[in-house]
Order: C-alpha cells, then structure tokens, then sequence
C-alpha cells in the first residue's frame, strides 16, 4: 500500500466529480435470497478492478450454497446493524460465524469451493464485495483474513466516523492486507451538517453505494440510499468531498487500482482469456490444478436452506 500511505492525510484540493448515479435494483440470487446489485449489473458489468457488490439482507431458508470461485477475492461485511449472522464454510476445513460488524477477506485465487448461509431466519445484512486479481496473482494460493467488528480500525473527525475495513481514513489505517490489489473499502457514517473530505489515490478508480439517509456527492443534489455514485478519474483528482444537510448519510466508499487487463468472466470464475475460463471448468469438474479440496466435498451448513 506504499503509493497509497500518505492517502487522507491531508486536504482534497481538487475534487473528482459524480459520472453517474444509479439506483441498485432488487434481484434474485443464490438459493431465494434477494440482493440489491451495485457493481456487476448491466449498467456496471465491472468497476475495474471492481466485479460485483451485492447489499444482502436474507434469512433461511434463503442461501448462497456450494459454489467455486478463482482469480478474485471476496469481501464479506456484516454491517453493524444487521441482527442475524452469516455462517461459512469451504472445501479447504475453514468455518466461521460472522456476526454483526464482522469481516471476511477471501482471496480464492487458483480455487476454492464454499457455501454461505444465514444463521437462522433472522436477516443477515451485509455487503459482499468481488474484486479482480491482477493476472500474476490468479494462480496463488488461497489465503483468508477475518476480523470481528471490535477488531476493525475506527476514526472519526468533524461529524464523521469511519469504519476502515481496507485503506486508510483520517490517519488511521486498517490492518487488512490488500497488497495483490490496493483498495480503499472505507464504511463513512456523517453526521447532519457535516462534511467528509477523504483522499483517492492518483489513478484508481472510485465508487460510493449508499446504505441510509442522503449526501451530497458533489453533483450538488442529494442521494438516497441504495444507489451507487462513480466518480470521475481525472488528472490531478485528488479525492472526493461528501456534505450531509439536514439528516445524517451512511454510504460505503470503495476504491481501487485497476488492473488494465482483458476481464473474462463466467460467473465466479474470472480469467484473462476464454481459454483460461475453461480450463477452470476443466480444472473444478476434475478436482485438481488448485481444486483438489473439492473433490466430493459438500458443506454442511447448505442443508439448512433445504
């Protein structure tokens, strides 16, 4: 994270301006969970090197069952008001519970096979992120880093809290390693009347999705919740100022240094080529080249949903 150390300690001279804003629809996903999808639909098919964004809010028997992945990492946050829990397990004996505030970092990299079920029937609210893995890095191996919500690093200043889940704000900077790809991933909470001046980096590229009230991003109206707001990248850009008027806001603010590379997607896997994309099928259906551990493995916390 060296290029980005020095990132929000100091004051946005040049703001980047809103690109566009558009409100994140309700689909169907997994087994009957519904999600709100920012990055990933047909107005955003990717944010490079941004895939998908989800805002789940599902309870059993809704589930996001057995189901592989390679050459991205996934970023599972349980917002702090969610009052349900999200269990995991994989193909390589890891197992959890997030709770409230908690977060999963996954790199799936060459392959992983896992499942992902509410606890119980009480919602679990959260945000899974999907993040592209530079070419280089698609064949690692996995790695996991999880925290509890007390373990993440808080900041607040002038009105503003932040919860940093990557990145850095207002000084302090979170201790979730992201070196394969810089990202910011930044939970702002703002007060009425006030203001959020936060630093991106000179070339990444930049979103924010809204979770609760209104902010004015820039484009000088305010935005509702469950919408998302790209912002420009410019030259000279060096970060984005975020003012809330008469009721508190509370948005995600997520950036990244994109890859510049060809994005060949077939659903969780993603390649540089389509040759690469099927000798993942290839590599999944044979249980081997990175998928050895799903060879007959089968979670069993999917047959809750059932």
């Amino acid at each position: 994270m060296s290029a980005a150390s020095s990132a929000g300690a100091c004051g946005v001279v040049n703001p980047r301006h809103v690109r566009k804003t558009v409100l994140s629809r309700e689909q169907s996903e997994g087994r009957g969970a519904r999600v709100r999808r920012s990055i990933g639909n047909s107005t955003f098919p990717n944010f490079d090197p941004f895939l998908m964004l989800d805002e789940f809010n599902a309870g059993l028997p809704a589930a996001f069952v057995d189901h592989p992945h390679r050459g991205m990492i996934t970023v599972t946050y349980v917002l702090p008001d969610s009052r349900g829990c999200m269990d995991h397990e994989d193909s390589m004996g890891n197992s959890g519970r997030l709770a409230a505030g908690d977060l999963q970092y996954m790199k799936a990299a060459r392959g992983i096979l896992h499942a992902e079920v509410p606890k119980d029937s009480t919602p679990c609210h959260g945000l899974q992120l999907w993040v592209n893995l530079p070419a280089k890095h698609k064949m690692d191996e996995p790695e996991y880093q999880e925290l509890r919500a007390d373990e993440l690093k808080h900041a607040s200043q002038n009105g503003v809290e932040a919860i940093i889940i990557a990145g850095e704000a207002f000084g302090v900077s979170s201790q979730v390693r992201t070196k394969e790809c810089p990202v910011y991933y930044i939970h702002f909470k703002m007060a009425p009347h006030s203001e959020l001046r936060q630093n991106i980096p000179a070339g990444w590229n930049a979103f924010a999705y809204t979770l609760a009230g209104k902010a004015d991003f820039g484009s000088g109206s305010q935005v509702e919740a469950h919408h998302t707001v790209a912002f420009s990248n410019g030259s000279g850009e060096d970060g984005v100022v975020v003012r809330s008027h008469g009721e508190h806001a509370e948005f995600v603010l997520i950036s990244g240094t994109p890859s510049n590379e060809p994005i060949v997607q077939h659903g969780p896997f993603v390649m540089n080529t389509r040759e690469q994309i099927m000798e993942a099928f290839s590599d999944f259906q044979g249980a081997k080249n990175g998928f050895e551990s799903a060879r007959g493995w089968r979670s069993e916390i999917q047959y809750r949903a059932r």
